[in-house]
């Protein structure tokens, strides 16, 4: 896959989400002002909660790749992406990481 393909993937992606979560989830957020409450609605129902543990492992993962990394490739600012995978979600800060590393680590072995 190009490279340019990859970044435009990953760009229409996270914006598909970033979109979907300020339409579904910012309206009654705003209206309830209740952050815990949100947060715990994840975990109403057996499959909901399925879901919502996997998106906080799925943030532990980029968090433990994000500082790994930052040490040892020293990819920068990949702490903005661990923000954005708290708000608005793991789709979002992955997806920014990918593009931030793919702009800052060396092609190797590259065909062109």
């Amino acid at each position: 896959m190009p490279d340019a393909a990859f970044k435009v993937i990953l760009i229409v992606c996270s914006l598909f989400f970033a979109g979907f979560f300020a339409f579904v989830v910012v309206p009654p957020l705003m209206e309830s002002r209740d952050v815990w409450g949100a947060f715990a609605a994840g975990f109403v129902n057996p499959y909901a909660s399925g879901y919502s543990m996997d998106v906080l492992v799925c943030w532990s993962i980029l968090a433990a790749w994000v500082v790994y990394e930052a040490r040892r490739y020293a990819v920068r600012r990949g702490w903005i992406c661990l923000l954005l995978g708290i708000v608005p979600g793991v789709a979002v800060g992955f997806a920014l990481y990918l593009l931030l590393r793919a702009g800052q680590l060396t092609v190797v072995g590259r065909d062109a």
